[in-house]
C-alpha cells in the first residue's frame, strides 16, 4: 500500500517525494519523543515538528506571496531594495498532508494517541493515496488503527465504495466539468460578458466547487472503502445549510474541525478573561489562516475574512434573530434561512474563483446592471446579451443535471434509497451500475480538468 501510494504521488513530480519522506521521518520521530517527555521539553519537541511542518508549507506556497508583497512595500518607500521571487512548482496536496501530519503530533502531546513505533504505519497514515492529495483530513485516532489491521475481501464493502465511486464521478466528470468549459471563458473575461451572464455563472460556481470537491471525496471514500478501510464523511449537504455558521459544520468538514480543535478552541481557551472579545478574536484568525490556507493571495484571504465576518455577525446577533425570525412561520423561516445562507456563500466565492481581487470588485460592480438587462429580457423579448459559449449545448444540460442532483438529495433526504437498492434483485443493480456508467461516458466532459482543490 506504502509503494502503491509513493508511486501514485511521483506521478506529479517525482523529486517532491524527497519532501514528503522530509516531514514523515520528523514527524515519526517527533511523535517518539514527544510521547515520555513532560513539562516545557514536551512543549518544546512539538513547537519544533509544528515549525517544521509550517515551515516547509511556507516556503513552498507562501514565499513568492510574501516576497512579492514586500517588493511592493519596498517600492511605494521608494526603495531599491527587492526580495528575488523563486520559481518553484507547489507539491501537490501539500496543505493536506501537512495538516494530517500536524494532527498526529498535536494528539501525541495530548496524550490522545499514543506514538506509532512501524515507521512503515506511520509513512502510510501521511501518504495513504486515496486522500493524499486533497483530503479528507484524517486524524490517527481513526486511521492509524486501521493500517494495522488485516483487512479481509469484503464483497459488500466492495460493491459499496464502487457505488460511491461512481457518484463521485458523476459529480465531478458530468457536473463539475460541464460547469467549468462555461464559466471559465467569462471569468477569465468579466468584461466581455453581461451582468447577467456573469450572475448565473457565480450561481453555478457554487455547483462546480461543491460537484468538483465532494466529487472528489466520494472518489477517495469509495476508494478506501473497496479495499476495507473508513475515511470520515468530508460533506454533509451543505446547501441545506440555515446559516454560515452551519455551513462550516456541512462543507470540508475535516478542516473546518481541524480548524476548530487546533485553532480556535485553544486560542478561546487562551482568552477567556477577555470574554466575548475573545471569540471574535479567535473567529478573527482562524478564518483569516483558513482563508490563507486555501491560497497564497489576498482574495482568498478576503474569502476567508468575509466568512469569519459573518460568524461574527451570528454569534452577536442570534438571540435577536431568533426573536426576529419566529415571528414567521416554521417553513418560512427555514426557507429564508437558506435562501440568504446560500447567496451570501455564494457572494464569497466569487472572490474564490476570480483571477484577482481586481477581476472580484469588477465583478460585484457589474451586477449592479442586472435589473437593467432584465428589464430589456422583459421589454425586448430577447435574451441576445447572455453571450454564454454554446448556451444551448452547454448551458441546459447543466442546469438539468443539476436539477438530478438536487431531486436525488430530495429523495435520499425521505427514503434510505442505499438499503433499498441493496433489496433489489441482482439484474436490477448492475443494470443500474452499468446504466449510470454509461451516463458517465456519454454526457461526461472528458476535457482536461483538474481538481479545483489539488491546488492546495
Amino acid at each position: 500500500m506504502l509503494v502503491a501510494s509513493c508511486i501514485f504521488y511521483m506521478a506529479f513530480v517525482p523529486v517532491y517525494i524527497l519532501i514528503l519522506f522530509l516531514t514523515i521521518i520528523i514527524d515519526y520521530i517527533a511523535g517518539i519523543i514527544i510521547e515520555p517527555a513532560e513539562g516545557k521539553r514536551r512543549q518544546w519537541f512539538l513547537a519544533m515538528s509544528i515549525v517544521a511542518n509550517v515551515g516547509l508549507l511556507a516556503f513552498f506556497k507562501y514565499y513568492n506571496f510574501f516576497a512579492d508583497n514586500a517588493n511592493v512595500i519596498f517600492h511605494a518607500f521608494h526603495s531599491t531594495s527587492s526580495i528575488p521571487l523563486l520559481k518553484i512548482i507547489l507539491p501537490i496536496g501539500l496543505s493536506f498532508h501537512t495538516f494530517q501530519a500536524m494532527s498526529y503530533t498535536i494528539e501525541v502531546y495530548r496524550g490522545n494517541q499514543k506514538a506509532e513505533r512501524h515507521f512503515g504505519i506511520y509513512a502510510l497514515y501521511v501518504m495513504f493515496y486515496p486522500q493524499l492529495v486533497a483530503g479528507p483530513i484524517e486524524r490517527p485516532q481513526n486511521v492509524l488503527h486501521q493500517f494495522h489491521e488485516k483487512h479481509d475481501f469484503s464483497y459488500t464493502d466492495a460493491v459499496q465504495g464502487f457505488r460511491l465511486m461512481l457518484w463521485g464521478f458523476f459529480k465531478k466528470i458530468v457536473i463539475a466539468d460541464r460547469i467549468a468549459v462555461i464559466i471559465d471563458p467569462v471569468y477569465n473575461n468579466p468584461a466581455g460578458y453581461s451582468a447577467t451572464t456573469i450572475l448565473i455563472c457565480i450561481f453555478l460556481f457554487g455547483y462546480e466547487i461543491y460537484c468538483d470537491f465532494s466529487g472528489y471525496s466520494d472518489i477517495a471514500l469509495g476508494s478506501a472503502q473497496v479495499m476495507g478501510y473508513k475515511l470520515m464523511v468530508n460533506f454533509d449537504h451543505p446547501f441545506k445549510s440555515k446559516s454560515v455558521t452551519e455551513f462550516w459544520r456541512r462543507w470540508h468538514i475535516s478542516l473546518s474541525t481541524w480548524f476548530n480543535d487546533y485553532l480556535f478552541n485553544p486560542l478561546v481557551t487562551g482568552l477567556r478573561y477577555w470574554g466575548k472579545m475573545g471569540i471574535v478574536v479567535g473567529l478573527f484568525t482562524t478564518f483569516f489562516l483558513s482563508g490563507l490556507w486555501h491560497g497564497a493571495g489576498w482574495k482568498f484571504v478576503i474569502f476567508g475574512l468575509l466568512h469569519g465576518g459573518a460568524l461574527i455577525y451570528e454569534y452577536f446577533t442570534r438571540k435577536k434573530r431568533k426573536k426576529l425570525f419566529s415571528k414567521l412561520p416554521q417553513s418560512v423561516n427555514t426557507g429564508l434561512s437558506k435562501v440568504l445562507t446560500k447567496v451570501y456563500v455564494l457572494f464569497t466565492w466569487i472572490f474564490f474563483r476570480a483571477n484577482n481581487v481586481a477581476d472580484a470588485f469588477y465583478i460585484i460592480r457589474k451586477l449592479g446592471a442586472v435589473p437593467k438587462e432584465i428589464h430589456q429580457v422583459i421589454t425586448t423579448k430577447k435574451i441576445a446579451f447572455l453571450n454564454l459559449p454554446g448556451i444551448m449545448n452547454a448551458l441546459l444540460p447543466a442546469f438539468g443535471f443539476i436539477f438530478l442532483l438536487e431531486f436525488i438529495y430530495l429523495i435520499t433526504a425521505k427514503y434510505d434509497l442505499s438499503k433499498t437498492f441493496s433489496n433489489k434483485p441482482l439484474l436490477f443493480r448492475w443494470s443500474a451500475y452499468f446504466a449510470a456508467l454509461i451516463l458517465i461516458i456519454t454526457c461526461g466532459v472528458f476535457e482536461k480538468h483538474q481538481f479545483i482543490y489539488f491546488q492546495f
